[in-house]
């Protein structure tokens, strides 16, 4: 499906969430048609599935609420993300304040030990290995990370997500990659 078909598909959602005879199918489709790409977005950056449940019920309870005055400025997708990652990382800002760590000198260790207590966590796996050099990274870092490595994500729609430049996404990226080659060979 090209570009353009997926911008015009969700110009009819948002045009049908508008319309009060419609708005819930047109949410609903919403939900199924992102939910799953915003779910591992979010799930990369919290690590747990109950939490990342959690979050992601704020982001479309955001989007319920928000989306008749979107104002198509930029792609639904972009849109979305955007609230995705700021509610990702408001919910890491309330973890770190109300967990019993001192995790502004720590991120990584608490990250990493939440990493560790998945029950399927296998060190000696390359995903595995991946993904706590992942954790490590400082969130910023880790976000760009995980929007170019795992979404896949243009330069220019990250800087529009994340509302920065192009030129200092690739250099976070960069630094980003540089950190997990050294944490994957240190292994």
């Amino acid at each position: 499906m090209s570009e353009s078909t997926i911008m015009n598909d969700d110009n009819i959602l948002v045009a049908n969430f508008r319309n009060e005879a419609t708005r819930e199918r047109a949410f609903t489709q919403i939900v199924k048609k992102y939910q799953e790409r915003l779910y591992w977005h979010i799930r990369r950056m919290v690590v747990e599935h109950e939490d990342t449940n959690d979050v992601l019920q704020n982001v479309f309870i955001k989007v319920w609420r928000n989306l008749a005055e979107f104002r198509e400025e930029s792609n639904l997708y972009t849109w979305l993300y955007r609230i995705a990652t700021n509610e990702t990382l408001t919910w890491i800002e309330k973890q770190k304040k109300t967990s019993a760590i001192h995790l502004s000198t720590d991120d990584e260790h608490f990250f990493s030990q939440k990493l560790v207590a998945q029950k399927d966590f296998n060190p000696n796996t390359i995903e595995w290995k991946l993904q706590k050099a992942v954790q490590s990274l400082p969130e910023r870092q880790k976000l760009v990370f995980n929007l170019r490595y795992y979404d896949e994500m243009p330069y220019d729609e990250m800087a529009r997500v994340l509302e920065t430049s192009a030129g200092a996404l690739k250099a976070s990226y960069h630094h980003a990659v540089k950190k997990v080659e050294a944490a994957l060979l240190k292994h």
